[in-house]
């Protein structure tokens, strides 16, 4: 069964016992890989690493090894 079903047999469900609609599948996704961010650069600051956006510690690995 894929999320969207499960979605419309929760929302049906919902329905008919008058509970509140459940939230859409993927709805928060984006919310928690900022918090995830987040959380990251805040243990790089309390570990004492810089924390810069993790595009740039990906970019700074590879142009590392490019240079090997």
């Amino acid at each position: 069964m894929t999320a969207i079903e499960q979605y419309l047999i929760d929302t049906y469900r919902a329905s008919q016992h008058g509970d509140p609609m459940p939230p859409p599948p993927g709805r928060d996704d984006r919310a928690v890989l900022r918090a995830a961010r987040s959380y990251e650069q805040f243990r790089a600051v309390l570990d004492g690493r810089p924390a810069r956006h993790p595009w740039w510690a990906a970019l700074s690995r590879l142009w590392v090894t490019a240079r090997r």
